[in-house]
């Protein structure tokens, strides 16, 4: 039980730290410059895939459920 419980906690630890990172580097640019830094995920993507996961979810359950 541990083991599945410290695998979660590193999977959320991981995406969060991503997104504070992603979001000092947007934060931190001021204009285009050669130095830009560019984010580690592309956020709009993630977003996206996470709605087609919810909406297979719902379909799965909708499917066993009726």
């Amino acid at each position: 039980m541990r083991m599945f419980l410290g695998i979660i906690l590193g999977a959320v630890l991981t995406v969060a730290l991503a997104y504070a990172y992603d979001l000092r580097a947007v934060s931190s640019t001021t204009g285009s410059t050669a130095n830009e830094q560019r984010t580690m995920v592309n956020w709009d993507v993630v977003e996206s895939n996470w709605r087609e996961i919810k909406a297979r979810a719902r379909e799965s359950w909708a499917r066993l459920a009726g």
